[in-house]
């Protein structure tokens, strides 16, 4: 009698300790299960986002080779004033782009020039440029900006990526107050940034800035860096040595500009 309640009470007791297995087996089932789950709907998530920034990023080139493909065919000014935002850059670069300037119709006002902050040489040579030349009632005033310099002489890659975005953050709010009808420049890597508002202003439908890149003289046999970079983006790029025209098939060569 005894045995047979011992044998029983140890049955009772078996199969509790086979039901506590059970119950903790299953919660551990369960939480495998759910963070299964929850890192494939993480997954499911990232690929979501990495699908999306590529498709915005695909969107944005697309918008972009239609901006830079447009409205190449019109010339400035063919329709009447142009307001053109002239980066000037200090040194060779100025005087540079003031001799292209004195070749320039009056149909290109109002000017708008942009310097770097640390450039302490080029606004005096605006400012004499502009008073030589014959002022009418109609004629509106120019304008000088600065903003910071996206590169210095000898500046480090990686402290010059910084100083671009910098740059960037003054040129945004200039050029999409300015809405100039054409970027003119010939090297200084202040243009960048205004030139990369310019393309922003067509990509977002805004209005199409015509970018116009005139390749410094002493530039023979490569581009510069500034060259390069603006080189698939710009609407006219133009070289003074034909060499440069043989290896760069959409540079226009017309001899010695400025």
């Amino acid at each position: 009698m005894y045995l047979s309640n011992y044998f029983s009470k140890t049955r009772g007791g078996g199969n509790a300790i086979q039901m506590n297995d059970i119950a903790s087996i299953a919660k551990k089932k369960h939480r495998l299960f759910l963070s299964k789950t929850a890192s494939v709907a993480a997954m499911m998530l990232l690929l979501g986002f990495v699908f999306a920034l590529f498709l915005t990023a695909l969107l944005f080139l697309l918008r972009l080779y239609l901006v830079v493909i447009s409205g190449s065919n019109q010339p400035p000014g063919a329709r009447g004033h142009v307001a053109v935002l002239v980066v000037a850059g200090s040194g060779g670069h100025t005087t540079e782009i003031m001799r292209l300037m004195e070749s320039l119709p009056a149909a290109y006002t109002p000017r708008h020039y942009v310097i770097a902050d640390t450039d302490r040489m080029s606004e005096e040579k605006i400012v004499t440029f502009e008073s030589s030349k014959p002022q009418s009632h109609s004629d509106l005033q120019f304008t000088i900006s600065r903003i910071p310099r996206s590169r210095e002489v000898h500046q480090s890659w990686s402290s010059s990526v910084v100083s671009t975005l910098t740059a960037l953050s003054y040129s945004l709010p200039l050029v999409f107050r300015l809405r100039p009808d054409m970027v003119l420049c010939n090297g200084p890597g202040t243009c960048v940034p205004l030139c990369v508002a310019g393309l922003l202003l067509g990509i977002l439908g805004m209005k199409k800035v015509q970018i116009v890149y005139v390749e410094s003289i002493c530039r023979v046999q490569t581009l510069s860096l500034t060259g390069r970079i603006l080189y698939p983006v710009s609407d006219y790029f133009f070289v003074q040595w034909s060499s440069l025209r043989d290896k760069y098939p959409k540079a226009v060569f017309l001899g010695r500009i400025v």
